[in-house]
């Protein structure tokens, strides 16, 4: 049976949002862009799962330390790709 993080506890949730937040700026830094150092193994699916998890918490109760914008900074930091959605969308 597959573990469907999204449907953890919220605690679990915001433990694992922080640690891959930091698995990112690790891979930023320190880490050399390699990335068997994030959580995911691989940056999209790094990123997905980030946004997925932040969109997972109810809007009162997202987190202070990691706004939207935030993993959408990450993302074009660590792919690249500069046409990123700066917006939250709920609907997707």
């Amino acid at each position: 049976m597959k573990f469907d993080i999204l449907k953890a506890d919220e605690k679990f949730r915001y433990q694992l949002l922080s640690r891959m937040k930091q698995d990112c700026y690790y891979y930023l830094g320190n880490g050399g862009r390699n990335p068997e150092n994030l959580w995911a193994s691989n940056e999209e699916k790094q990123l997905k799962t980030m946004k997925e998890l932040w969109k997972s918490f109810p809007p009162t109760d997202t987190p202070e330390w990691l706004t939207w914008e935030d993993i959408v900074s990450l993302e074009s930091r660590m792919i690249g790709n500069s046409s990123q959605q700066t917006t939250l969308d709920l609907n997707s």
